[in-house]
Parts: C-alpha cells; sequence; structure tokens
C-alpha cells in the first residue's frame, strides 16, 4: 500500500516520498523491513528516540510530531490522536462496512456485549464481539488481551470480521482506549452507557478525567443509548447531537424503556419491559444488575430495530459469560460462584444480589489488585464486610507490590465492623479453607478474577484458574 493511502486523511506537515508500505506499527520491537514506524511518547518510553534506529531497522518511514532531521520522516501534529487512522486506512476502513455498538461504563458492560450479540444472533445476523473475556468473529473465540485491543489490532478484528461476513460489531470500550485515542475516527452505530462509579483512578488520576474520557464515546455515535437511573447516565450525553437518545430505568417512569414488578429468582430475574409495548422480560443470569444488563442490551437491540418479541425470547434464552456469577460445579450443599467484581460498586452488586437469593450465609473471598487505585481496598473491605456473612481476604493480582501490605490496606475499612474474617494470603490455600469451612446453603463467592486464569505475582505470571483450583481441592476431600 501506498503511504499516501494510509495518510488519507491525515494532516502531514512536510513533503514525503510516496512509498510502498508493508506494514505498520507503533511497536519498535515489531519493526521489520518495510514497516511504517508511529513514534508515539508513553509513560516510560518515547518512540522518539528510536526513530533513526527503527529506519536502520528496516523501517520505510517514521511518523514523528517534530522534524527529526530524519530521511523519511512524516511529521504530523500528534502521533498517538492520529494512529488509529493510519491503522484504519491500512486495514481499508473495515469499520465503515460494520454496524458498530459500542458499550463504555464501569460495570455490565461484559455480559452486556455478550446480550447483544446473543439477540442479534437469534435474528439470524452475524455477529462479532470485543471485550475482556474474549474477542469473537461469530463462533469462533480468540484470546483478549486488553477490553479494547490497541488500534492495529482492532483494525485487524475488523477487517477479519467483514472477510467472514460479519454485519455487527458488539464491543467494549474502555476509559483508557478512549483517552488513548485507540476508537478515534471509529463510527458507531449505537454508543451504550451502563454506570460510572470509582475504578480506574489510578489512571485517569481524577473523577473529571474518568467521565470526560467515557463521554468521548458518545461524541462519535449515531444512537445514544443511556442508564437514565445513574446519576451521571444523562450528563454523559448532556449538549452532543445524535439521531436518537434511548434511555433506561428501572427507578423512574420517564425512559425510553422501564422495568416494573422485578422479581429476583436464584436462576434469574423477570420484570415487566415497558416500552411502546409491554411484554414479560426473563433473564436466566440472576442478580439485581441483571436488571440493569438485560435492560441495555434489549434497548440497544430495539434502537437497532430488532422486534420487541424476538428481544424478549432472546434474552429469555441467554447464556451467562465466563466469570460473571458463574457456579462452580461442585455437588456439596453449597454453592460456589465465580465473579470478577474487582472495584467498589462490583464487590457491592454482587453482594447484595446473592444476599437476596441467599438461604445461608454469603462467604466473600476477595482481595485488590497490586499497582493500582489504593483508595479502593479500604473502600472495598468495608463494603464486604459489611454486606457478608463472613470474610476471607486473600490476594488478587499483587502484582509488584507485597500481597500483606494490600491485605492491611483492605483490612484497614474492615475495621468497627462486626462480621467475622479469616486472612488467607495464598488464593489457592484461600479457597481451600472456604470450602474446607462451608456449611449447608452457604454462598461461597470468589471475587475479583473472574475469567482470569493466571495471577500476577511480584516473581511473575503463573497459571490460576479458579475452576481448577476448587475441582483440585473437591477431589481431595472426596
Amino acid at each position: 500500500m501506498k503511504l499516501s493511502q494510509i495518510l488519507k486523511g491525515i494532516k502531514v506537515l512536510n513533503e514525503y516520498s510516496d512509498i510502498d508500505v508493508l506494514d505498520v506499527t507503533q511497536d519498535s520491537r515489531l519493526v521489520k523491513e518495510g514497516s511504517l514506524f508511529v513514534c508515539i511518547k508513553g509513560a516510560a518510553f518515547d518512540g522518539h528516540s528510536v526513530a533513526g534506529e527503527m529506519l536502520t531497522k528496516g523501517a520505510c518511514a517514521v511518523v514523528v510530531e517534530k522534524d527529526m532531521g530524519l530521511d523519511n520522516q512524516v511529521i504530523v501534529e500528534n502521533t498517538r490522536g492520529i494512529f488509529s487512522y493510519i491503522c484504519a486506512n491500512f486495514f481499508s476502513n473495515p469499520a465503515e462496512k460494520l454496524k458498530l455498538i459500542g458499550l463504555t461504563g464501569t460495570n455490565g458492560k461484559t455480559t452486556t456485549t455478550f446480550l447483544i450479540k446473543q439477540i442479534l444472533e437469534n435474528v439470524g445476523k452475524k455477529v462479532g464481539l470485543i471485550g475482556t473475556v474474549q474477542n469473537m468473529i461469530g463462533d469462533e473465540a480468540y484470546p483478549a488481551k486488553y477490553t479494547t485491543p490497541d488500534p492495529y489490532e482492532l483494525q485487524k478484528l475488523f477487517s477479519q470480521m467483514v472477510e467472514a461476513g460479519c454485519e455487527y460489531c458488539v464491543m467494549e470500550v474502555s476509559s483508557q482506549a478512549l483517552a488513548q485515542g485507540r476508537v478515534n475516527g471509529v463510527r458507531f452505530a449505537v454508543g451504550a452507557f451502563t454506570n460510572l462509579t470509582q475504578d480506574h483512578l489510578d489512571y485517569h488520576k481524577t473523577w473529571e478525567n474518568y467521565f470526560n474520557a467515557k463521554r468521548l464515546l458518545f461524541e462519535n455515535c449515531d444512537i445514544a443509548v443511556t442508564n437514565a437511573d445513574d446519576e451521571n447516565g444523562l450528563k454523559i450525553i448532556e449538549g452532543l447531537n445524535f439521531d436518537k437518545v434511548v434511555t433506561y430505568a428501572v427507578n423512574r417512569n420517564d425512559a425510553t424503556y422501564v422495568a416494573k414488578n422485578v422479581t429476583f429468582k436464584s436462576n434469574g430475574v423477570e420484570y415487566e419491559l415497558v416500552g411502546d409495548k409491554i411484554g414479560r422480560c426473563s433473564c436466566p443470569i440472576p442478580g439485581r444488575f441483571s436488571v440493569y444488563n438485560s435492560l441495555c442490551a434489549a434497548s440497544c437491540a430495539l434502537a437497532l430495530g430488532i422486534s420487541f418479541e424476538q428481544v424478549l425470547m432472546a434474552i429469555s434464552k441467554s447464556k451467562g459469560v465466563k466469570g460473571r456469577i458463574e457456579v462452580v460445579p461442585c455437588d456439596r450443599d453449597f454453592t460456589i460462584i465465580i465473579d470478577y467484581a474487582h472495584s467498589p460498586d462490583g464487590l457491592e452488586n454482587i453482594i447484595s444480589s446473592l444476599k437476596e437469593i441467599a438461604k445461608g450465609r454469603v462467604v466473600t473471598l476477595f482481595g485488590c489488585g497490586g499497582d493500582r487505585d489504593k483508595t479502593k481496598r479500604p473502600k472495598m473491605g468495608k463494603i464486604a464486610a459489611e454486606l457478608s456473612d463472613y470474610c476471607i481476604v486473600t490476594s488478587d493480582n499483587p502484582r509488584s507490590e507485597n500481597p500483606s501490605a494490600i491485605i492491611q490496606d483492605i483490612l484497614e475499612g474492615m475495621k468497627g465492623v462486626k462480621t467475622p474474617y479469616t486472612v488467607v494470603e495464598n488464593r489457592k490455600e484461600a479457597i481451600a479453607y472456604a470450602i474446607e469451612h462451608a456449611k449447608k446453603d452457604d454462598i461461597i463467592l470468589l471475587a475479583g478474577k473472574g475469567h482470569e486464569t493466571y495471577q500476577i505475582l511480584p516473581t511473575g505470571t503463573i497459571h490460576f484458574d479458579e475452576r481448577e483450583a476448587v475441582a483440585e481441592i473437591l477431589a481431595k476431600q472426596d
């Protein structure tokens, strides 16, 4: 592909030779003969520092933000801002051939994207999915490194979806991805908002930055779907222009779609979906937040023109998502549930939902991630202690931090709460402790790891799948 084609629509500040480009990358480790290297300044590394070296290594040209005095340099104002456009052009703008549904918010994105995918597939559409648990092209699943991939991988996925005949792509759009411009230039048919609570402040630093990052999604969508019950739900679309705005709610009657007469069951939730029509919605995923997740999914599908009856039917047949209220087979008189809840709000939601259906105790096993927002730790400790009947405080992904120091931060929030708790630092040993001390009708919640099959320790990353750990512990008891 010619360099001029890759730079189409991008403001270039100098003259350049229209050479052939074989690949594009922002990663100096991936540069090969014929690569276009885009120099981006990150938190720890500035690509400009190796621009000359990359030309020596075989790069056909480098994209820079300043005159480096190099042959075959392309000068632009903001390399990070235009990298998404470069990647889109390189893959012949595949997103233009897809109807994109993007979801942003603190909690609920993963389950809601799967629900939307299942609704669309139920009416015969071929759908791609991009998110935290995995990426999918139709029925084919691929590993996901990030919730929202970097621009090159994202555009490559779009291209593969188009080639496979996908008509839709539903994707989680993280605040970091929006802030870093990973979806710059991508137009969404529908942009949806789930909720906004404390998370990722280690990256965004302030609540305002976090909110503004989420809001970027709605500057690039045709239809906005938003949670009117959340205090930020209407604020996040304020002052923006859309072809259509769709709101959903449980606690107010002026939304486009309202869930009324909600019933919580051990195997799901039911409610009256009230909009232009009224119908009974049955979602086979338990928990109060399943009302909001299914309501958001229904609102998105209805906004896309799927019929009311087809939406209700698809939701009733929906399947759970790995690591989201996932019941682990154990053949005992207690229940083990794995959930990804790793924020104060996420932990509060899952424990509260389990309390509504529990016949016995809710035993919460949890920790907090290292090298992340430390202010969450005492808050999560307080929430777990106040809502659970028993807590087991353990390690999550400590990363470079001392696990015991993270646990001490958590315990600060549990002071003054009478709920009994135990500290078992090793997570597998903590799970074994929970199982060995389980009582009839207990619900043991393993919170924080969810779909992950690894644990990031100060010494490195190890394989760790809680499902396997549970099976091994139970086998030893038999």
